[in-house]
């Protein structure tokens, strides 16, 4: 506890690091306030009743959202759908030449581009959703009766639309201001806001049914599940490095002591929390599709297979997760993972791996390793995800606190923490103080192949 509260003065004395936790904290104020203030003409109290009731895929928009989903919230479709433009981005740099092009364009003038036609994309996206989503608000009975129909749609879709790029531009100011990644951050705080409703109906539950033990061992598989995510999120491969010195007298070279036990470390998932989060939003899309389309209650009649991918304890809807986990681990991983730019490092450096020829080899080399660790990690980061319908399938434990039994709420938490933990201990060791924790992998300096692999 001492270490606790010396760590905190530390972090307190450096005044960047202050500055930026409290700017960090007062834009995720700012959006956790967004997520109470109603839409005009929506109904609040009606949009309760359905909260209690929808333990389905709206149950779990409404957690990546705060909760504003059920208030009715200008904040009710959250950052999801700039989530979805960057994924739609990113798959057209893999197809369209002109987005590939954008996207390995250095300096600053690739970048805006695909900032700018991002923002313009998720806007389209944001009327679509939203227009889906107003649909649904009327179908539940939750618009006042004397808010004439048109006027509620045209200014709902006005104000959803500015909520999500508010919603946007906090996260974006969040990643250059302040600490950790924005986004991501955005949809923790909104996770987070939803655990202990979750908690406290699940122990109620398990109270009423006289199970006081099974929720004891609830909680400890609730433990040993993040224990085992937290490992897998901080795996990694080290590919063992060794450094030659510059040509000596008659072309003697020798084997710098000092950097040879230097590595290039290889997450196990480089990719990050990134796969789940875009797995998740392409995974509400049939959900859209099924409350655009009519039907009561936004659920479509006669399309029982797109029914039955909008149930998270379905088979189909995990299973296609499970997929989309997968794939988009391997794509996110090919994107920020460049093997050239390792060898072309080591080149510089006058660095080589043991065993391997500079060069083309190198990056070949890298290139194998780094797709035999992601296939394990992959499955690993898909199976997480799809725990939260097995346990409520099958294990009849409450939707609501299945979701962070595992899968995707668990994991964005995870990473998150994780990474904010470790931009925050970097400010520490910059300036000299002691780390978070006396050991393991976020206490230390990083080497330098280190500082690379987590920047590329």
């Amino acid at each position: 506890m001492k270490k606790f509260f010396s760590t905190i003065q530390n972090i307190w004395k450096i005044d960047e690091l202050r500055n930026r936790i409290l700017f960090t904290l007062g834009l995720l104020f700012i959006y956790r306030v967004g997520s109470f203030i109603v839409l005009p003409g929506v109904i609040p109290s009606v949009l309760k009743q359905t909260a209690s009731e929808g333990n389905g895929l709206l149950g779990l928009i409404n957690i990546f959202t705060g909760g504003a989903f059920n208030q009715g919230a200008i904040f009710a479709l959250g950052i999801m759908p700039y989530i979805t433009a960057s994924i739609i981005i990113q798959l057209l740099g893999f197809a369209v030449p002109y987005f590939k092009k954008l996207q390995s364009k250095e300096g600053e003038s690739g970048r805006k581009r695909l900032t700018q036609i991002t923002r313009l994309l998720t806007i389209a996206i944001t009327l679509v959703q939203g227009g889906a989503y107003l649909t649904y608000l009327t179908s539940q009975g939750a618009i006042d009766p004397h808010v004439g129909s048109g006027l509620f749609y045209f200014a709902g879709l006005i104000i959803l639309s500015a909520g999500t790029i508010f919603a946007m531009w906090l996260g974006e100011k969040i990643t250059d201001r302040g600490i950790g990644n924005g986004v991501s951050l955005l949809i923790t705080v909104g996770i987070i806001a939803s655990l202990p409703l979750a908690f406290t109906a699940e122990f109620t539950k398990r109270a009423s049914e006289g199970g006081f033990f099974i929720f004891a061992i609830e909680l400890a598989a609730l433990f040993a599940v993040v224990m085992v995510t937290v490992l897998i999120v901080q795996g990694i491969r080290k590919i063992p490095v060794q450094y030659v010195q510059r040509m000596v007298g008659r072309g003697s070279a020798d084997i710098n002591p000092s950097a040879a036990s230097d590595s290039i470390p290889i997450k196990v998932i480089a990719a990050g929390v990134m796969p789940i989060i875009f797995a998740q939003a392409l995974m509400f899309l049939p959900s859209t599709l099924a409350q655009g389309l009519g039907g009561e209650g936004g659920v479509l009649q006669g399309a029982e297979w797109l029914n039955s991918i909008t149930d998270p304890t379905s088979f189909w809807y995990n299973f296609i997760q499970f997929l989309l986990v997968v794939i988009f681990t391997y794509v996110y991983t090919a994107l920020i993972v460049d093997p050239q730019q390792y060898s072309e490092y080591l080149k510089s450096r006058n660095g080589f791996i043991p065993g391997v020829k500079p060069g083309k080899p190198t990056a070949d080399f890298i290139d194998t390793v780094t797709t035999r660790i992601t296939l394990p990690g992959s499955i690993a980061l898909g199976l997480i995800a799809i725990l939260p319908g097995i346990a409520s399938s099958l294990l009849g434990i409450d939707f609501g606190f299945a979701l962070f039994f595992g899968g995707t709420s668990l994991l964005i938490m995870v990473a998150v923490v994780l990474d904010t933990l470790q931009q925050i201990e970097s400010y520490l060791l910059m300036r000299r103080y002691d780390g978070l924790v006396k050991s393991g992998r976020v206490q230390g300096k990083q080497s330098t192949m280190q500082q690379i692999g987590s920047t590329i």
